[in-house]
């Protein structure tokens, strides 16, 4: 049945009219009018007010405070007046003794590992290679809260999944003493609640059933492990870790993203994900800026204990306040609200302080766990922090937080513990 666009409220409407367009499938309009219902009952959007001049903003990834660092905004400038956008081709045509293939051993050896492969984003590397690595025959074990490109790859590939608890290893082992082994998938640190897998359980048990082990280091590479080399290697796990992935979109503050792992297994890889066969190569520039990159990431250790001093600072701050910041033991700290409608009227009363974080709902969280999320970042100063504690101090009754269900579940932690 045709359909027309109806702009209202900032939203766009389907309805039953003719469409320059063509029809639309009722079945498209009764999930999109699903979402405008969505919108509506929650009484809020992602989109709040816009930030002011003087506003403090915790929404970048960029935790070391690189993306508008000067020697690598020059060696970026320098390579495009040389070289433009270089040749435009898939990966795979990349030949050996590139400046592509140079980078990805030189990350590859940073982290431990023989090789790696550069895609264009972590969403591709994550995704291309779990659809190369699992297949209809391989059980694909994922931490609950994976990042969602992990279980797309899985899906792509058609493998079972079978989640397991956040950060549970005995949910971990009883699945694969169920299922048989497979392939083990976990975050070293989760981008909803800043929480750090415990990764020597999960990698030892997955190790020792038979699986396959993959940890995307998205959220620790560049700010964990002894310069920045991320957890598995602080850990000592390089070994029995078969697989890393890491966006290039968080402490590396780029566009791109990297999986590396045993030459044998990164080169069937290369030539079996599909991102990195249909889609073009990373560019000339941006190559030169991420190896710059690595340089003062290696070079520029005071970046971490910055870092680390400020996500404590916030957390501390937020924890006396009464919220429920448990979770967190990185530079992501998450108040999880609950219902969406709530946690756009949290959002809102923060922004009217100055105060900007990131809102996640479903489906990044279940419908009924949606939070306000803040990323911490090195330069971010003192002051600014004491900022965001005093909004979340003067809006605590304003929203009711006493009764969000994560502050519940505070309570009655420190009460079975007392």
């Amino acid at each position: 049945m045709p359909a027309a666009i109806l702009r209202y409220g900032g939203m766009r409407r389907l309805t039953q009219d003719s469409e320059p367009g063509g029809s639309v499938p009722t079945s498209l309009i009764r999930r999109v009018e699903a979402y405008e219902a969505r919108v509506r009952e929650s009484g809020g959007h992602l989109y709040g007010r816009p930030p002011g001049p003087d506003s403090v903003q915790l929404v970048s990834n960029d935790y070391l405070s690189l993306a508008t660092h000067p020697e690598i905004i020059a060696a970026q400038t320098e390579s495009l007046a040389k070289q433009g956008n270089g040749l435009l081709m898939s990966s795979v045509f990349v030949g050996e003794g590139s400046a592509q293939r140079k980078f990805e051993r030189r990350l590859a050896a940073f982290m431990g590992a023989e090789d790696g492969l550069l895609g264009q984003s972590g969403w591709c590397t994550n995704s291309g290679l779990l659809q190369a690595i699992a297949d209809p025959t391989a059980m694909v074990y994922l931490d609950v809260l994976a990042h969602m490109s992990l279980w797309e790859g899985a899906n792509s590939a058609g493998a079972p999944t079978r989640p397991f608890r956040h950060n549970d290893p005995v949910s971990l082992e009883r699945s694969i003493r169920n299922f048989g082994p497979g392939i083990v998938v976990a975050d070293a640190i989760y981008s909803t609640n800043g929480s750090i897998a415990p990764l020597t359980e999960i990698v030892e048990i997955a190790h020792g059933s038979g699986c396959i082990v993959v940890i995307d280091e998205s959220h620790s590479l560049g700010t964990h492990g002894p310069q920045g080399q991320g957890l598995v290697v602080e850990l000592g796990l390089n070994d029995k870790v078969h697989f890393r992935t890491a966006s290039l979109a968080k402490a590396f503050a780029g566009r791109g993203g990297i999986v590396v792992g045993p030459a044998r297994l990164i080169e069937f890889t290369r030539y079996e994900s599909r991102p990195a066969i249909f889609s073009s190569t990373v560019l000339p520039h941006e190559i030169v800026g991420f190896d710059l990159t690595l340089d003062i990431i290696m070079r520029d250790g005071w970046r971490r204990d910055r870092l680390v001093r400020n996500a404590n600072h916030l957390r501390h701050g937020l924890a006396e306040l009464g919220y429920n910041v448990s979770e967190s033991a990185s530079q992501i700290i998450s108040i999880e609200v609950g219902r969406e409608r709530d946690t756009f009227r949290f959002r809102d009363l923060l922004e009217e302080r100055g105060v900007f974080g990131s809102i996640f709902t479903a489906p990044a969280t279940p419908k009924s766990r949606s939070l306000v999320r803040f990323s911490v970042n090195c330069d971010v100063t003192r002051e600014e922090l004491d900022r965001v504690i005093a909004a979340c101090r003067d809006v605590r009754d304003l929203v009711d937080f006493r009764d969000w269900p994560s502050t519940r579940r505070l309570r009655d932690a420190k009460s079975a513990v007392a």
